[in-house]
């Protein structure tokens, strides 16, 4: 079933959000705003920088990989990070995506969904799925509105996500 990024009715607040490939110069704001949710800030800093650099790979994880952050300003106010996988048949695998409480819902989440699904697109990674704890409502609400499906109780999947890209 074809499926589109779900529109966003006031996303004013996209105006001043500036989309860009992370670099290891993020790694910091990225573990704050992973860290204001859970774990600790050394925790998500280790993990971000050896995801990063290659040096921590989730299971089945294949080179390449890649991070985008939104920005407002000279702050990182939301990111997503993604790789090629082998993981339940998938090609693809989005690892993390996080935006900070004053932004939710407003459209910066899509638009790094979006991002990430060209990327995906350009490496030849249609059928991506990601790691969802049961328990997270509004995470599963937001994956599946923007065309998951649910693979089994802790997993989602787009049978083709580059549609969410727009080259699809």
């Amino acid at each position: 079933m074809p499926f589109a990024l779900v529109e966003v009715s006031d996303n004013a607040a996209m105006r001043d959000v500036d989309i860009r490939t992370a670099d290891i110069g993020d790694v910091d704001a990225l573990a704050r705003i992973r860290s204001a949710e859970w774990g600790t800030f050394p925790y998500w800093q280790a993990r971000i920088r050896g995801y990063m650099l290659g040096e921590r790979n989730p299971g089945e994880a294949l080179p390449p990989r890649m991070v985008i952050v939104a920005v407002t300003g000279d702050e990182v106010v939301g990111f997503i990070a993604g790789h090629r996988t082998r993981r339940h048949g998938c090609e693809g695998e989005l690892q993390w995506l996080d935006v900070t409480r004053a932004l939710r819902r407003t459209g910066v989440a899509t638009e790094l969904l979006r991002r990430l699904a060209l990327w995906f697109a350009r490496n030849e990674a249609k059928r991506v799925c990601v790691d969802v704890d049961p328990g997270n409502a509004p995470a599963r609400a937001f994956y599946t509105r923007n065309g998951a499906a649910p693979l089994n109780p802790h997993w989602l999947v787009w049978e083709d996500v580059t549609l969410l890209s727009g080259e699809g």
